[in-house]
């Protein structure tokens, strides 16, 4: 008796940007007193937001990394909030910035249990090495992601560029699944 869809969330989504000009990270260091910057361990200087809650790593080439935002949307606008925060800070942003996602991690669960075992030898592109790690392996190639599958039907989504793309890659797998029996409900 197959389930209901599977539940799916997402949990973090990494964007980088450009704003295409050098940024002085001393002068930012100087002007907003919550940042961090430890040039001498990282060159990236990190700019943390509340809402969405995010941080951003700037690097002095202009090029930006956002991670923790939960949506496209999240990480897009965080990327944009921290631009209009620096220029209200005092530094000189003349370009816009330049967005875009690279990766999209997400969590779900099929609503049953999974046989590992059988899946690795029915599933292309699976790998399945209990000793070394207790999930299922599976390298899709439309959408290209990779999925790391639990015993529990539980599993973890990554390499997305698009939210469109989780959900797809987790309902064809789930299919799958489903078409050679080895969801256990």
């Amino acid at each position: 008796m197959p389930q209901t869809k599977p539940i799916i969330s997402i949990e973090n989504v990494v964007a980088s940007a450009t704003i295409n000009q050098r940024v002085d990270l001393n002068a930012i260091t100087r002007n907003f007193t919550d940042v961090e910057y430890h040039p001498d361990q990282f060159p990236g200087l990190v700019f943390r937001l509340k809402m969405p809650k995010t941080a951003t790593l700037i690097f002095s080439s202009g090029k930006m990394v956002c991670t923790g935002a939960k949506s496209e949307d999240q990480a897009i606008k965080a990327v944009k909030m921290v631009v209009q925060r620096l220029r209200k800070g005092g530094i000189d942003v003349q370009n816009e910035p330049i967005i875009e996602i690279q990766n999209i991690v997400a969590s779900a669960s099929l609503g049953g249990r999974v046989h590992l075992e059988e899946a690795a030898r029915q599933l292309p592109r699976s790998m399945y090495e209990p000793e070394q790690f207790p999930g299922l392996i599976h390298r899709m190639q439309e959408p290209k992601t990779v999925i790391l599958l639990f015993a529990s039907g539980k599993l973890v989504c990554t390499g997305a560029k698009k939210e469109s793309e989780v959900y797809q890659a987790v309902n064809n797998l789930h299919t799958l699944l489903e078409s050679k029996n080895l969801m256990i409900y």
